[in-house]
């Protein structure tokens, strides 16, 4: 039968995000992107495929769970995986702590037998099921003539249960003994049914007693595993496949001083003459792609303030070796990928100010847009629907043309160096300094931006196929509207498009474009913004609780819609009501993380408001809440007021439960995390960004010694070019080679120190250790290739 499907990600078993449900079909097209950074450690990335019937159920039909340190065999390529059943005895997640000590006792009868005291300390990062974790642990010893099971205490409410529990068991050492540690997850007490299913088990570890005949104690953490350590022979069903494309990034970020000499040297890259011996042109002329070098360098560039020189600088290059104004602009260089990457993130919120009313609109009335006579549905009207077209054009054109005032300072100034420098290249022309600066707003900004709304943030999912249909006509249109072409009619292939884009072949339209693209590309129009619209930064439902209204806190958990702007941060009964609440951004003093313990909550945090007002929320999982302290913290950041020590628990039954402290209005006892950037749009690490570049030039590094071949060549050699060095732009042989030395010279330092600290790491850590827990397969792995690293400097 068919099925009504959707996909969710998750980090291990927590659900991180969810896809739209595809109706009627065995085999649904997502085509979403989620891009998340993982906010903690995590053993296996896992996408679930559930099933809803009729009475809005949802079934899981399976699952494919790639280990982490798995991830990178499958990173940025389209892989098919063979979907695996789900049962309780495979999903496993969390580590325990353990003490085992072997000691000989002498009876009353004088004979000597060996006592096991078995320690179980505690647990973190187990499952938490249907919103709840009540652990115990039962220890066995299991011999061939007999079983004994113990059992500790049952903790309420929490995932990382404290047991501390000591048991005794009488042993022969002579004999082969087996220690089974079983986790269970324990239901409710109002959810009565369930007990008559038994309690629920979370995971387990067995450990042969040989080991400890070499030592009397023996202290580790350990991860737990599936039952029967997941051998169970399950009979390989075929529930289909799921089709991924994960791209996994981990980066080893060392402090700022380590990177000066490789980020002193890509900063200065706009002054260097000519820029295509710069270290930043360099990395785009050796990446396999160009998107792959634009986006670290127009984050770190943006982040230091110099990326309107840059893109200045090889914009201007770009345009001196272009021959035909027709295409300035128009391929996938260095030039365009960065400008592309700087649209995105410095002009998310004026996309958000622009095309999110509207677009909301289109996906919410469904009203009929084709125009294509072939695809017209029964009973639709061509002239009806030529006429709702119509009018979404002529909206989005005005809303976006009277939008040059909102335009980003930074795309301003990079319009501007733009425009002046196709306008002295072809002075002949007096339309190129329109259409270079028209190549980038409406062609790479705004039209995709309409065309994949779900792409540039504007809607949640990738939108239905009646709906993509409308978005891609309007999208078609503005694009040549915007493209200021001298016959436009000429631009469509399909005549259907050409006779309804007559509607708009007036001069208005022309004239719209032309003082739009003037607004944004004028220098010295830097007059103070007065944007007065809120500008909403993010919404959706959360539990909140107020601080201390009623005795008894559990009564005022309450699931609300949350609304964020750049004005104010409000919650309300549901989306669209009248707000119940709402808090000015100078009101709100701090942003931060609250203890699990406060509340027996995860993924709880704190919005701390003057006279130490505190608004408690629950965020859905843990990328959520990491996405909603990051923004409240940066649209807060300049507030003169800000705290800088705070509680990290909650003041509860008459003491804060951190610091013990009575009085309600007592100081925090704790320094505020902050120092994110003011900028919302522009949050940055600059050395990460420098470390991205660094494993770029790492990986490329026999294309970068090609290079520094042909700079030798060519220095020494003028005669016709060597096939395998005219993929190069080499301007200047002598200062190319300079700055590919110095690229290399920096490369290596930062190699050799990431191996140092490997190989000092490697020494410090302890297999069994709270960081790696024996189990770790990533740590197996690493201790394989040091031993390999070893033997081979041996």
């Amino acid at each position: 039968k068919m099925r009504d499907c959707y996909c969710t990600v998750n980090l291990d078993q927590e659900e991180v995000f969810r896809t739209k449900i595809v109706e009627k079909s065995l085999c649904p097209f997502y085509g979403e992107d989620f891009y998340c950074e993982i906010p903690r450690t995590f053993r296996h990335l896992s996408f679930y495929i559930f099933d809803r019937d009729v009475f809005r159920r949802d079934s899981i039909i399976g699952k494919v769970a790639i280990q982490k340190e798995d991830l990178q065999k499958y990173h940025n390529r389209d892989t098919w995986f063979q979907l695996q059943h789900v049962d309780a005895d495979s999903e496993v997640q969390g580590k325990v702590h353990l003490e085992l000590r072997l000691s000989e006792v002498i009876t009353d009868t004088g004979v000597v037998c060996h006592k096991l005291a078995t320690r179980v300390l505690e647990c973190q990062g187990l499952p938490i099921v249907n919103g709840q974790c009540d652990p115990y642990a039962t220890v066995t010893l299991a011999g061939p003539s007999r079983s004994e099971a113990k059992k500790t205490k049952v903790k309420k409410k929490t995932n990382n249960p404290h047991f501390d529990e000591v048991f005794y068991f009488e042993v022969g050492i002579s004999k082969e003994w087996v220690i089974i540690i079983w986790f269970y997850y324990r239901v409710d007490l109002w959810n009565a049914s369930n007990l008559k299913f038994g309690d629920e088990f979370l995971g387990e570890l067995r450990l042969p007693l040989k080991f400890l005949r070499q030592s009397s104690s023996y202290e580790a953490w350990y991860f737990l595993q599936p039952r029967d350590n997941g051998n169970k022979s399950l009979k390989p069903d075929d529930l289909g496949s799921l089709r991924l494309n994960v791209v996994y990034t981990e980066d080893h970020v060392f402090s700022s001083d380590y990177y000066s000499p490789l980020r002193d040297l890509l900063l200065k890259s706009a002054d260097v003459e000519p820029v295509s011996a710069s270290a930043a042109h360099i990395l785009g002329e050796v990446c396999r792609e160009k998107q792959e070098a634009a986006i670290p360098l127009v984050r770190l560039f943006l982040h230091y303030g110099r990326i309107v020189p840059f893109i200045s600088a090889i914009a201007n290059a770009e345009v001196k070796r272009t021959q035909d104004p027709n295409t300035i602009f128009r391929g996938n260089s260095l030039t365009s990928k960065c400008i592309d990457e700087t649209m995105k993130l410095a002009g998310m919120h004026y996309l958000q100010v622009t095309l999110k009313p509207i677009i909301d609109e289109i996906c919410q009335v469904h009203k009929p847009c084709e125009i294509d006579p072939v695809k017209l549905k029964d009973g639709e009207n061509l002239e009806n629907n030529r006429e709702n077209l119509r009018q979404y054009v002529d909206r989005i054109f005005t809303v976006i043309t009277k939008s040059g005032v909102s335009c980003p300072t930074v795309m301003c100034d990079i319009f501007f160096s733009l425009r002046e420098s196709a306008a002295k290249r072809f002075q002949g022309d007096l339309d190129v300094r329109y259409t270079a600066v028209s190549s980038f707003i409406f062609l790479r900004f705004f039209a995709p931006a309409i065309l994949s709304p779900n792409l540039f943030q504007l809607t949640p999912h990738h939108p239905d196929p009646q709906t993509s249909r409308t978005l891609t006509l309007i999208s078609k249109t503005i694009q040549t509207l915007g493209s200021l072409s001298k016959s436009k009619s000429a631009n469509f292939k399909e005549s259907y498009m050409a006779t309804f884009y007559d509607y708009f072949n007036e001069q208005k339209y022309a004239d719209a474009v032309k003082n739009f693209l003037d607004l944004i590309s004028s220098s010295g129009r830097r007059d103070h913004k007065s944007i007065e619209q809120p500008i909403l930064l993010k919404e959706g439902f959360m539990i909140k609780r107020a601080q201390g209204r009623k005795r008894f806190g559990m009564k005022n958990f309450k699931k609300r819609w949350f609304r964020l702007t750049n004005h104010e941060f409000t919650y309300q009964k549901s989306k669209g009501d009248h707000p119940l609440c709402s808090i000015p951004i100078e009101n709100i003093l701090a942003v931060e993380r609250l203890e699990e313990e406060s509340f027996k909550m995860k993924n709880m945090f704190q919005v701390i408001q003057p006279e130490r007002r505190v608004l408690y929320i629950q965020a859905n999982n843990c990328v959520e809440a990491k996405d909603w302290i990051d923004i409240l913290t940066k649209v807060s950041q300049c507030n003169k007021k800000r705290l800088t020590v705070y509680h990290p628990s909650a003041y509860l039954n008459g003491h804060w439960l951190c610091c013990k402290a009575t009085a309600d209005n007592t100081p925090g006892c704790t320094p505020c995390t902050g120092g994110l950037p003011a900028n919302i749009q522009l949050d940055i690490d600059g050395d990460r960004e420098t470390e991205r570049i660094y494993s770029l030039f790492n990986l490329y590094m026999p294309k970068l010694e090609k290079m520094q071949e042909a700079c030798g060549s060519k220095s020494v050699y003028d005669g016709p070019e060597e096939e395998e060095y005219s993929t190069f732009i080499i301007d200047d042989p002598k200062e190319t080679y300079k700055t590919l030395k110095l690229i290399i010279e920096g490369v290596g330092t930062l190699e050799q120190e990431h191996a140092q600290y490997k190989r000092d790491k490697f020494k410090k850590t302890k297999y069994g250790s709270q960081e790696h827990p024996i189990g770790d397969k990533s740590f197996q792995t690493y201790i394989r290739q040091q031993s390999e690293i070893s033997a081979h400097s041996i």
